[in-house]
């Protein structure tokens, strides 16, 4: 056997993020592998809650935008996430959804390119990304065209009337995971500007925007980030962009003066003005609580960690589950790889259904992808090797093809 129980049991015992795992609340018998779809919940995340809602909001209603420094929450959480995704302070704001705030950047390259009115992205792309850039096509009456190409055709791609190339870093089925400063470099050299949908990425493995000279970039709060369900999403753009780029939403919290109401539109100075509405300050405080325990603990040891959880579950599952269909989607190659493993099956949704019933959480895509995410700050090594011995008994005694597995619940 490649590694036994008790051996993952001592990586554990050595392992030096270990005691960030009881800083999680983990549900008893549960073996949670879809940190990629939604994180754990943080336990100091309740203290924080409970803080907001009964004592400043009760206690300070309004005076609490002052007192409790609830309107520059946007800035300040979204300094924190900077610092996980290699960008300096000033350039990470987090304002409203992925999909919105994605749509506000593209837009806003778009009217940087004036001269070039196409948005270049892949066929891997997440479908979100794709039904954004569909919709401003749509708005656009026929003055802007999305290209849609398979990735290795990107290059060829990035011809002179593309705006903006948008792409997802790490992919959200398989867990490829681009090339960020090669991909940045070539759509530099092509005079194309660069967006990344980190959504898959922050949190999980090492990203440094600024080393890259990336110009756009937005990312999911509640995925490894743990802010949440429904957790606001973050937008980064490059500073030397930040005074050119106009807010498609504007509004009135991304004006220069926001309370004397004037009639006229006038921009806040840098990435203020990407912001629109009042911030959700409840949901932002839960996201910050998050991000504070990820920064605690370190990209550079996180990224370890998780490229050693995937290495081991992969051959875990080569060594128990050979025979049995199942086969690897993701890179084996660390270093394309983000921080799920992707197994492929014909019958990858009854998979994922009857490991539920054995109590490990992952999740389903079409066709024929189940995934398990390896979340560096809660899981274990331990909880790899019973993951995957739970699979191989799954799949050679043949739990998934139980008749119920076939209905597709509306959440996979």
């Amino acid at each position: 056997m490649t590694v036994t129980r008790a051996e993952c049991v001592a990586l554990d015992a050595a392992d030096p993020l270990g005691r960030f795992r009881d800083l999680f609340h983990l549900p008893a018998g549960m073996i949670y592998m879809d940190g990629n779809s939604m994180g754990a919940q943080p336990l100091q995340t309740r203290a924080r809650m409970r803080a907001i809602v009964e004592e400043e909001w009760p206690e300070h209603l309004v005076t609490g935008w002052l007192a409790d420094n609830w309107m520059d929450s946007p800035r300040r959480c979204g300094d924190l996430v900077a610092q996980l995704v290699g960008a300096a302070v000033g350039e990470v704001v987090i304002a409203d959804s992925t999909s919105v705030c994605l749509f506000k950047l593209l837009s806003a390259a778009l009217q940087l390119r004036p001269d070039r009115n196409v948005i270049l992205t892949d066929t891997a792309n997440f479908p979100t990304d794709l039904y954004v850039a569909q919709g401003l096509v749509a708005a656009s009456a026929g003055g802007v065209s999305l290209r849609i190409v398979p990735t290795e055709q990107i290059p060829e791609a990035l011809t002179d009337d593309v705006a903006v190339l948008m792409l997802t870093h790490v992919d959200y089925r398989t867990a490829f995971m681009h090339d960020m400063d090669a991909v940045t470099k070539a759509a530099h050299a092509a005079g194309a500007l660069m967006l990344w949908d980190l959504s898959h990425s922050t949190g999980a493995v090492e990203v440094d925007l600024g080393r890259a000279g990336a110009d756009l970039a937005v990312g999911c709060g509640y995925k490894y980030l743990n802010g949440g369900p429904g957790a606001p999403a973050f937008l980064y753009i490059a500073a030397q962009h930040q005074e050119h780029m106009q807010n498609v939403i504007a509004g009135w919290l991304g004006h220069a003066s926001p309370f004397t109401f004037e009639q006229t539109y006038a921009p806040a100075p840098g990435i203020a003005r990407m912001v629109s509405g009042s911030p959700p300050v409840m949901a932002i405080v839960a996201l910050q609580s998050a991000v504070e325990v990820t920064l605690d603990a370190g990209m550079s040891a996180l990224r370890r960690k998780s490229v050693e959880l995937t290495d081991l579950f992969i051959a875990l599952v080569d060594e128990l589950c050979e025979g049995t269909g199942a086969e690897i989607a993701s890179p084996r190659n660390s270093a394309l790889r983000g921080s799920h493993v992707a197994v492929r099956h014909e019958y990858g949704y009854g998979v994922v259904r009857a490991m539920a019933e054995r109590g490990v959480i992952g999740d389903f895509r079409d066709p024929d992808i189940a995934r398990f995410a390896m979340t560096p700050l809660y899981t274990s090594y331990a909880d790899v090797f019973d993951a995957v011995a739970h699979l191989a008994a799954v799949l050679h005694a043949g739990e998934h093809l139980d008749p119920a597995h076939r209905v597709r619940n509306a959440i996979t």
